[in-house]
C-alpha cells in the first residue's frame, strides 16, 4: 500500500507541478499549446495565473504528502487535488466539441485516470490506516489491570 500511495503522489505532484509552473509563469504559451486547453477560449492571463498558482499549492500539498506519507498529510493533499480534479474530469467530458475523436479519448482518459488516482489514494491510506491502527478491544485487553 506504501508504495502505491507513494508512486500515486509522485505522480500527481509531477502533473500538478508542470500544469501549474507553466500556466503560472507562461500563461500564454500554456494556451497555445497545452493539448486541449485552446478548445475553450477565450484566454484570460488573469485566469490563467491564478489557476497555475493554485495548481502549485496544490502540487505543493501532493510533495509534502510524497515525502511524508502519514494519512494526516495524504489524505487532505489528496483530497484538495480529488476537489479539483473530479468535477475537472465531468467538465471535459461534457464539453468535447471541436475535438477530434482521438483528442477526446485521450482528454477524457488522462483526466479520469487522474481523477481516480487521487480518490484511489485517499481510500488506500484510509484503509492501511485502519488496518495497521489496534482495534479498541485488543487495546483494551493489553492494558494493564488496576488493583
Amino acid at each position: 500500500m506504501a508504495v502505491f500511495i507513494r508512486i500515486s503522489l509522485a505522480v500527481l505532484f509531477l502533473d500538478e507541478l508542470v500544469v501549474g509552473a507553466w500556466n503560472a509563469f507562461s500563461p500564454e504559451t500554456f494556451f497555445q499549446h497545452f493539448p486541449t486547453v485552446d478548445l475553450t477560449p477565450p484566454f484570460s492571463e488573469h485566469y490563467a495565473r491564478d489557476f497555475g498558482g493554485a495548481t502549485l499549492g496544490i502540487a505543493l500539498l501532493l510533495g509534502i504528502a510524497l515525502f511524508s506519507t502519514r494519512s494526516h498529510f495524504v489524505v487532505p493533499a489528496a483530497s484538495a487535488f480529488s476537489i479539483f480534479a473530479v468535477p475537472h474530469f465531468f467538465y471535459h467530458l461534457a464539453h468535447l466539441d471541436g475535438a477530434t475523436v482521438g483528442v477526446a479519448i485521450a482528454l477524457s482518459a488522462a483526466n479520469a485516470s487522474v481523477a481516480l488516482l487521487g480518490v484511489a489514494v485517499i481510500v488506500v491510506a484510509i484503509v492501511r490506516d485502519r488496518r495497521s491502527a489496534p482495534s479498541e478491544t485488543g487495546a483494551l485487553a493489553s492494558r494493564p489491570r488496576q488493583q
